[in-house]
């Protein structure tokens, strides 16, 4: 089966994830800290990384950036967290995270979205048993990239039902901010942070638009000189 990496601070986390992954025949190694993490990713090399956002000293998003930045994201991370934003959940798409947990983390979730990841992972070839029939890349069907495309990802029904549930308990107009921010951001970014595309795409009037996004304390400074 395949070789994942749990990081998480909570030793109750470590322990209840390592016993489910193990006894779904998974390796299961554990770090309680972004240094342990870094040791353990260097020397084992595991299938799949799921990382806790909020830790002492270093959190998740930095250790995501750091291996992002050196060229070590060369395997899927799937986030975890209790009390994550929506800013936090896509900037971590941003960076390359696959997908996201929210805690306390259901069973049948855990291993649903652990099944998904490791589809993404470039060392792990599944049981025989579990290829039968499936199609691959000796039939001429390329494998799937290790991180899904952004737009992709911030689109996946699923990620964002994990991450939404963060918020049912916040008042609506706070929720209804967050998401728009995070929805603004988003298409600034893909769009290359074109005001007329975005509008066009949008349907918001320009000068419309640009209150918005004030409102919403997302810097358009650099777009000012845009026709």
């Amino acid at each position: 089966m395949a070789s994942i990496l749990v990081v998480d601070d909570e030793m109750g986390i470590r322990e209840l994830l390592n016993e489910i992954l193990t006894d779904e025949g998974h390796t299961v190694y554990a770090a309680e800290s972004a240094a342990q993490a870094r040791t353990i990713r260097e020397q084992m090399r595991p299938d799949l990384v799921l990382l806790d956002i909020w830790m002492p000293e270093t959190d998740g998003i930095t250790l995501l950036k750091e291996w992002s930045k050196t060229g070590q994201l060369t395997m899927p991370v799937v986030m975890m967290s209790g009390h994550a934003t929506i800013d936090t959940a896509v900037e971590a798409t941003r960076i390359g995270a696959l997908n996201f947990l929210e805690k306390p983390i259901a069973l049948q979730k855990l291993l649903k979205t652990v099944s998904k990841a490791l589809e993404n992972s470039p060392k792990y070839v599944e049981p025989e048993e579990e290829r039968v029939a499936q199609p691959s890349a000796a039939n001429g069907i390329n494998s799937k990239p290790v991180l899904t495309e952004q737009a992709q990802t911030l689109q996946d029904s699923e990620f964002i039902s994990g991450i939404a549930k963060t918020y049912y308990d916040l008042p609506l107009r706070e929720a209804r901010d967050l998401f728009e921010k995070a929805y603004f951001e988003h298409q600034m970014q893909i769009m290359g942070g074109s005001m007329t595309k975005i509008s066009e795409y949008t349907g918001l009037e320009r000068t419309h638009l640009y209150r918005k996004l004030k409102a919403l304390g997302i810097d358009t400074s650099r777009n000012k000189g845009e026709q």
